[in-house]
Formats: structure tokens, sequence, C-alpha cells
């Protein structure tokens, strides 16, 4: 079965179930400062599963793009993957365990569905432990439908809880669904530690609210939140074992053996051309969303992507261009499902060019660095080594992989501590990934007083810099907190005081009037017709909401707000700094009057 066969089976399925289909929203979250990039399907949902009214109703159903790097170094083997689509549905307090375990039985074992023989599978559920009960009602509820007790494995939180994802908040127990992959038949006894058993969905029943005291109390709202991963299931269903070595990655593999110049290969991948294959992947999809390579967060990770698959195209010898035409291969794959990949073919194809000359001029400095050092020693030294700080400095500043160092090192009769390299490197990692559970932990999206009215205060920023800037200044992202609004918008030229004052004087003078903020729901034609200001066209769903300030401001958006503009304070400008080539970044705070 093909990729486009099970997500269009998933979505017509559940629409069959009387679900509504939204669409992906942006790999760059809209309103949850704890997370650089949607890590999930359920990120962008996250205020309607706190109780905040969707605008297509109480069930849901969807395919997500979604984005994650804590594991970035680890991407080139068989599993890992950067970008993935995540296939969900959600039960926003409408039905719950009964209703969704038949549902994830049915379309597992449907012969119309997956038609997946039930002695493949397996299920976990939780436990149970001091804090909250085992989850007999779903251990029963499997059992009934046909999956044996010896198939059901009882584990604990670290396994089958989800959340929250503070210290406070909606958690829940979950259950998970496994498939075996190893040789038939499956064993009558499921043994969750045995890796030939693959997990391939997850069902979490957000039952309880966790207190500042630890006390797991009833919700009020009982939430139902799925996930699929649509490439892992598309593996296992074709028998791969890998994802690599499925259709959905054919194509990007057939563009780059034309490159080289090589045969077409039948067989699995090299970990050079997996790295090429997921992080230009990524990259195609983050620069669709309005992100462009930078110094710091999304534009950080963007250009790390870019410049890690430029260098292992040139330890497959590819030494010109070719990362623009890897992202046409993935553009032509993906545009009739993802619509904004073609619509912004040309600016992706133009920044990954720009950034390839770029990386070219980054690494010929870095040449010349390496031949310093090697001018460093006198010739008499007999044993001549490249250090390991001065190794991981050409691969941290130059994005010299350590390969390159050691080739270039062994044409001048030197060696590389390579030991000391790969101490300084793991250390790195550990490093990286420490920061990367900060910032791509996801979470509850804030929606505090404070929060609301800095996002409200964000709708009157755009529209002052649109006035005072002119109308090409669009949103490229926010990051808002209850302590500050951090605003990203495409704009050239590093702001004028003069501009900064102008923009800040409009912001107050529209608190001052303190105008009411109306929320309306509306088809999307509607909005638009109505004046409503839009980003990321195409992640909006049937019906939206639309938020009015007055004669000020009109934005299609979904997050939190105040009730009136004088609730917000005085408003005022930190910083205006570059974020990314051709995108701006303010930070500002409201403070009381």
């Amino acid at each position: 079965m093909k990729q486009a066969d099970i997500r269009r089976k998933y979505i017509d399925f559940f629409k069959s179930k009387g679900h509504q289909e939204i669409k992906s929203a942006p790999v760059i979250p809209e309103n949850d400062p704890t997370c650089l990039f949607t890590t999930a399907g359920m990120h962008p949902l996250v205020p309607y599963l706190m109780g905040a009214k969707h605008p297509a109703g109480r069930r849901l159903t969807d395919y997500q793009k979604c984005i994650r790097t804590g594991d970035i170094d680890e991407v080139g083997d068989a599993v890992h993957l950067t970008f993935f689509e995540m296939l969900g549905n959600w039960s926003l307090g409408d039905y719950f365990k009964k209703e969704m375990i038949g549902y994830s039985f049915e379309f597992l074992t449907g012969k119309e569905n997956l038609n997946i023989p039930v002695d493949m599978l397996a299920v976990t559920v939780f436990a149970g432990d001091e804090d909250c009960p085992f989850d007999e009602e779903a251990y029963r509820i499997w059992n009934t439908l046909g999956i044996p007790e010896e198939r059901i494995a009882k584990l604990g939180k670290k396994d089958n809880w989800w959340g929250p994802a503070g210290t406070t908040g909606p958690c829940g127990p979950d259950t998970e669904m496994f498939y075996w992959t190893g040789p038939l038949p499956a064993p009558e006894k499921f043994d969750p530690a045995d890796k030939r058993w693959v997990e391939i969905w997850n069902d979490v029943f957000m039952q309880y609210n966790k207190t500042a005291e630890g006390k797991y109390e009833p919700l009020a709202q009982k939430n139902v939140d799925t996930g699929m991963g649509l490439e892992r299931v598309t593996a296992i269903l074709q028998g791969k074992t890998s994802c690599y070595e499925t259709e959905i990655f054919a194509p990007i593999f057939a563009k780059l053996d034309e490159i080289r110049g090589v045969a077409p290969v039948d067989g699995p991948r090299s970990s050079s051309e997996r790295i090429i294959a997921d992080h230009l992947r990524a990259a195609t999809f983050i620069l669709a969303d309005g992100i462009t390579p930078g110094k710091v967060d999304q534009p950080y990770v963007l250009r790390r992507l870019i410049r890690r698959a430029i260098r292992e195209g040139r330890k497959l010898g590819i030494t010109g261009s070719f990362t623009a035409e890897i992202a046409q291969a993935v553009i032509d794959s993906f545009r009739d499902v993802y619509p904004e990949l073609a619509e912004r073919a040309a600016t992706i194809r133009e920044e990954l060019e720009r950034e390839e000359k770029q990386f070219a001029v980054t690494l010929e400095k870095g040449t010349h660095e390496f031949q310093k050092l090697i001018d460093r020693v006198p010739p008499h030294i007999t044993k001549k080594v490249i250090s390991d700080k001065n190794a991981f400095n050409l691969y941290e500043t130059y994005g010299f992989p350590i390969e390159l160092t050691i080739e270039m090192a062994k044409e001048k009769g030197f060696e590389v501590d390579r030991a000391g390299y790969d101490a300084a490197f793991a250390k790195h990692q550990e490093m990286s990934r420490a920061g990367a559970e900060q910032k791509f932990k996801g979470g509850l999206a804030d929606s505090s007083v404070e929060t609301a009215r800095l996002h409200s205060a964000t709708h009157l920023l755009q529209a002052a810099l649109r006035k005072v800037l002119g109308p090409h200044v669009e949103q490229r992202g926010s990051n808002i907190t209850a302590e500050r609004l951090r605003f990203d918008f495409s704009h050239e030229e590093k702001m004028t005081p003069e501009q900064l004052a102008q923009v800040e004087a409009l912001v107050n003078d529209a608190i001052a009037r303190d105008l009411p903020i109306v929320c309306e729901e509306m088809d999307v034609e509607a909005a638009k017709r109505s004046g409503a200001m839009g980003l990321f066209e195409n992640k909006y769903d049937a019906r939206v909401k639309v938020y009015t300030m007055g004669d000020v401001s009109k934005e299609i958006c979904g997050g939190p707000h105040a009730s009136h503009t004088g609730e917000l304070g005085h408003f005022k400008i930190l910083k205006e700094e570059s974020s990314s080539r051709g995108v701006r970044r303010i930070k500002a705070v409201l403070r009381p009057e």
C-alpha cells in the first residue's frame, strides 16, 4: 500500500465516522513559545484540547507536517527523520475510549482499510500506579475486540502516559498498537522489549488534570488525541526495514543519482544519501512556511540542515550546486498534498542556491584556516597532529566534517586526534540535546491573561508596521510568553529610531482608544471578503475565527485574546534586529499604565 493510499484511507475513514477534515498547520507554531517547530499533530490543537471551541466541531482528523530535531545527529541511520507526517484524529469532549479503540481496531484490521491480520497486532495499556488506577477499561475493550490477553501488555507512566507538558495540566493514559515485523508466525505472547514489535499508532486519553499539589483530578472535558506516523506505517505495510526504502524517498534518490551521474541504486542507501534526502526534504518544507536561513532559532536549524546536506554531498563527490534540484524533487512529489510548496517553489530554490553559495565561501575560509594549522607546525616535527580542539573548530566554525579534515590531513602527512574530537563532539551533542529538550519540548500553549494581551498586541503591532513600512510587511513567526512578545516580519532594512517611535505611537493610540476585540466565526472566503488579513494561506480550514479591533486590525487567528485593547497597558519596543535574510524581529512588552 502506497503512502498516498494510507493517507487518504485514514482521512476518509474518520470522515465516515463524523469527523471534519482540517488542514495541516505550518511547521512553525503560531502560539506556543515552548517549541520552535510543530512536533506532533496535536500541537496546533492545544487550545481546543484545553476547552476552546474549534470552528470545525468536536470531531476532527488531519495529516500534519512535523519537524523534530532533538536527535538530528542520528539522522542517517535507517529510522530517524527530521520531517515526517502525522495522521491524527481528535475528540474534543465527544467520544472516548470505547469508540476510539473500536475505530483503531476497525481501521487496522478492516479489509477496506489497512487489512492487517489480528494475529500480527499487539497493544499496551497503562498499568496503574499510586497516582492513577490501571486502565482496565482499555484492557477489556481490546480483549473484547479480539486481542488475546497474551498480546496486551501493562506498562507504567514511562511508556503509557501522556502529559502534562509542564508541571500541571491535562494528562492521561494512552494505549499503543504494535505490528510484528519478524519471521512468521508472530509469537503468541507479546514482549514489548522485543524490537521486532514496532509501534504504529498511539491513542491518548486525556482524562485527568494534574494540580500544583500533584493530585490527579478528573477533567470536565475528556479528550482523545491520536497519532500515527505515516512514513513508519508505510514502511511496515510494504515490508521495508526503513522508510528510506519506500516510494516516499524514491524521487529524491533518483534526482540525487542523476546529479551524481551514477546508475540507479537498487537497495539500501548510504548514510550520506539518507542525510541529504532527509535534510533537504525538511528544509524545503521549512522554507515553504516562510523561514529563511539565519543565526538563531528556526533560521539556525534550517541553515544547519542545508549545510549538513551540502557537506554530505561533498562526501559523495558532488562539487557543484545541487540542493535546489533536490528540493524540486520534493516539491514535485508533494505539491498536490501541500500546495504551499508549489506556490513558493521559486523562493525555495532561490534561498537554497543563495545559502549554497554562501556556504562555499565559508568552506573556502575553512580550507585557508586548515592550511594555517599545517603551516604552524615546524618541518622537523616527526609526528604531525591536528589537535582535537582544532579539528572540532573546523567542524563547528567552518562546517568541515571530521572525514574531510582527516582526508586533507593525510594528504599533508598529518594525523588527527580522532578520539579527542569524538569526545568533544559527544559533548556538543549532549549540549545540543539538552537545549533541544527545552526548545523543542512542545507543550500546552499558554492562554493566561498576560499572554492573551500580548497576543492581541501583536495584531496591533503588525497593523502599525504595515502602516509605517508598507503593505509588504507580513508575519514570519511569533513567540509569545506571559512576559513579552517576539514578532518576526518580512522587511529588508533595519528600522530607524523614527520608524520605531511611529510604530509604538500607533499601537499605544489603538490601546488608548479602548477598542472592542470582537471574534466572529465565518468561512474562509467570507473572511477574505471582509478584508481580514490571513497568513500562511493554505493552513486555513473551511471555517475560521476572525478577530477585529475597531478600524485598526482584522485578522484570521486562533490564539487567545483580550476583550478590549484598553486592557493591554503601555506598549514598549525593547529591540529591533535581524532574524534571518529579509526578516526583521521585534521584541516588545506591555507595561502597566
